[in-house]
């Protein structure tokens, strides 16, 4: 007689993970403006590292009053799906330890990763970089703020002009051992008016890639009414900012060109990094 056939244990995925697993709290990261719980998550014999943003330790914004920062975060990271760039660690919602928030994959940054960000004392940003603008580093002295031209910030860029990101900071832009680059901390975006403030902005009014439009194009559907990502934003943002979405998908498309700065918010936030 033949043994059983043995089923091989079902793998958990991140997103099961985060979503399911039991959160142990490890300690606060306390440069953060809102509370920042880095925590272990355990769930069917896995384990990682997150970050946990309960919704109760959010500080209200006078220009973001609606809906909540943690839902947004998992909206930018349902973006970042849709383009298929994988930018932005798995986010889910989920009830933790302080109640419902967001809860992210945490992404350890490569030692001695590629330089993504420098200033420079030249008026050109020089051979693989992109001038971003003049920033004051002495009393009476500037000098040229400069990133790299690296496709996968290009794609983060498009990615912000997509989600309308009001603070992509330096420190918000983690070079993975493995070679990706994820993007973190999209609190503040989504919102109805024109509010992208980036230090992405050397590919101001360039072409897009044909890439980045066929990727805007699959959005588009996707965005449509009836459309799956459409659907899941529903749940996390208002009706107004997800036609706001949509519009900025459109313009995109329409213009086929990288945006460049309104001039109506200031377009480098700061501090910087």
């Amino acid at each position: 007689m033949s043994a059983p056939e043995r089923i091989p244990p079902r793998s958990v995925t991140t997103a099961e993970l985060l979503a399911k697993g039991e959160l142990t709290v490890r300690g606060q990261i306390r440069e953060a403006s809102n509370a920042v719980l880095l925590c272990d998550v355990s769930y069917e014999g896995r384990t990682a590292a997150c970050v946990y943003k309960p919704v109760a330790g959010e500080r209200p914004l006078w220009d973001f009053p609606d809906g909540t920062l943690a839902k947004r975060e998992v909206a930018a990271y349902e973006v970042s799906e849709a383009t298929g760039w994988g930018l932005v660690p798995v986010t889910v919602e989920r009830d933790g330890p302080y109640g419902e928030g967001m809860c992210q994959l945490w992404v350890e940054p490569a030692p001695g990763g590629a330089e993504l960000l420098a200033l420079v004392d030249r008026e050109e940003p020089g051979e693989g970089w992109k001038a971003i603008g003049l920033a004051e580093v002495d009393e009476g002295r500037t000098a040229l703020l400069v990133h790299a031209d690296d496709e996968r910030l290009r794609r983060l860029a498009v990615l912000d002009a997509v989600i309308n990101n009001a603070d992509r900071k330096g420190g918000h832009l983690l070079p993975a051992e493995d070679g990706r680059l994820y993007g973190i901390d999209h609190g503040v975006t989504f919102h109805t008016e024109n509010k992208l403030r980036t230090l992405l902005w050397g590919w101001a009014g360039e072409p897009l890639t044909q890439e980045a439009l066929d990727v805007l194009g699959r959005m588009a559907d996707t965005l449509s009414p009836q459309g799956p990502l459409a659907t899941r934003l529903a749940e996390l943002i208002t009706p107004a900012e997800l036609d706001a979405t949509r519009a900025r998908v459109a313009a995109l498309l329409g213009s086929g060109r990288h945006p460049e700065p309104s001039g109506e918010w200031p377009a480098i936030p700061w501090p910087p990094v």
